[in-house]
Parts: C-alpha cells; structure tokens; sequence
C-alpha cells in the first residue's frame, strides 16, 4: 500500500515528537544508571522500549517513522514511560492515528480557578467529579454535609463507589433506589467513550466483585443523560432536606463537572447551617 504524502508526513513528525519527548527525560528520572560512556542527556531507544515493555525493534520502527500498526495499550506505555502530560499524549494519538481509548479526565491538579469556583459556593455544597464519579475536590459545606454519614473509612474517593458499599447510604439518602441508578445509567453512558480502558474496566471488575447490587444494576445496560435532579437526604444532625442537584460542566477540563446541591424549599434552606460542624 502507497502512503500518501499526509500520511508520511504525520508518521515523520511522530518520530521527531518521540525524540524530542525521549531527549527530555534523562536515565536517574527513572531509576536508570547514567553510566560512564553515555553521550546522550536523555534515554536511549532501547531503554524507552524496556521500560514501555515493547520491543526495541517495534519501537525503532516507530520512531523511523514507519507504518506499523500500534495499539492504544502499547501507545499507553510509551506515553506513560515518557511521562508525557494529557495534551501530549492526545498528540502522539492523533499523530499515530488512533483515537484514544481514554484521555484522562483526571488531573492531578485541579485548576486553581476551579477550586476558587468550589469555594466561591459555599454555603452550597459543591464537589467536582469525573466521568466515574471520582471525587477530584470538595468545598467545605460538600464535605461537612457528608463528614458523619460514613461508618468506614472512606477509601474510594468515589460517589458511586461510596454509596453502594456504605452500610449507611440508604438510611442517609431517602431515594436511594432512585439515585444510585441513575449513577450506574450515567456511568455507562459515559464507559462507552472508554470501553477496553485498563483502568475502567479494573475499576469495574472490582466493584461488581465488591457490590452484587452494582453488578445487578450495570448488567442492565441503562444509560442517562445529565439531568436536574433531586437528592432527599436523611442527615444526622440536620434532619430531613431536600437537595437540587445541578451539574455544571468544566470548560478548560473536559470530562469533569461541578455537582452543586441547593436547597429545594425554605425548610431545607433553613437546615442547612445544621449539616456544619461545631466550630
């Protein structure tokens, strides 16, 4: 098959980006001895294909530019063993032309002007989450409204997580059969962006392992669209309330969203104070 000069183009840019993202990173960044004769600051071709656990000659190929075929997986382990950031691995993808099983929504980081968006919320609580329901960052009032419903410790980090293997949940959310649901709707909808993404499916394997009531539900094959919704909520100390709750979507991170709760009538707001800590 002839490649046409586009094609030839992209897959000799593709070479160069490697080299330049392998140039960067010198042998002690990642464990590696400089050794005495080394010439070069950064890693070797070989090296990038140990710790990637790819081939040397597949990688070689990759770099010359030639037209090999390259999955998402081995993609994945160069970008990692590269330590390439979200918007350059997205890069090598477009130019090995493959569209990414999963660019990360995730980021370590939140944006400072987020968080100043979470905390400019409060007294409502907000939190930001991804598409898995992993919780990112909170506001004060998110947290303090949540701080005693646990009777183990929170290990997840995840809404959904948390409310299918909390002995708790039920008793704290009145609607939960209405609400996890939908969660487990909403997280299929957004899987099918990532289907055969190592991490979402692991994460999925372990919690239908954990919880019979979320394997139930996913084998349903239900998905949902963002929506305003109501959450009644049974909190300790402040009683019966009743939360809207409204997602705003993130702009400069795509995939993440602010769940803000706002109270739905006067007697909700008036509890509210009520779910914060004693000072």
């Amino acid at each position: 098959m002839t490649r046409t000069p586009v094609h030839t183009s992209r897959r000799e840019e593709l070479g160069q980006f490697l080299k330049a993202c392998r140039a960067r990173i010198g042998p002690e960044q990642v464990g590696l001895a400089p050794g005495p004769r080394r010439r070069l600051s950064g890693l070797r071709r070989e090296e990038v294909a140990l710790l990637a656990g790819v081939g040397v000659t597949w990688y070689t190929w990759l770099e010359q530019g030639r037209p090999i075929n390259a999955s998402s997986q081995v993609l994945d382990a160069v970008a990692r063993t590269l330590r390439m950031e979200p918007p350059e691995r997205e890069h090598l993808y477009r130019l090995a032309e493959l569209t990414p099983s999963r660019l990360p929504s995730t980021v370590e980081t939140v944006p400072d002007p987020v968080r100043e968006v979470l905390r400019a919320l409060d007294p409502l609580p907000a939190t930001l989450v991804n598409g898995r329901f992993d919780i990112l960052a909170s506001n004060a009032a998110q947290e303090e409204l949540f701080w005693e419903w646990h009777s183990l410790p929170c290990l997840h980090k995840n809404l959904l997580w948390c409310c299918v293997t909390e002995p708790n949940a039920r008793a704290f959310f009145v609607n939960y059969d209405e609400e996890v649901p939908y969660m487990v709707a909403r997280m299929r909808a957004e899987y099918g962006r990532h289907v055969g993404d190592p991490s979402w499916e692991e994460d999925l394997r372990r919690l239908s392992a954990l919880s019979p009531e979320f394997a139930e539900l996913w084998a349903r094959h239900e998905v949902a669209e963002p929506q305003a919704r109501l959450r009644r909520i049974n909190h300790p100390q402040a009683g019966r309330m009743d939360l809207r709750l409204t997602e705003l979507a993130v702009s400069e991170a795509p995939g993440l969203r602010i769940q803000v709760s706002t109270p739905d009538d006067a007697r909700s707001w008036a509890l509210l104070p009520r779910t914060r800590r004693p000072s």
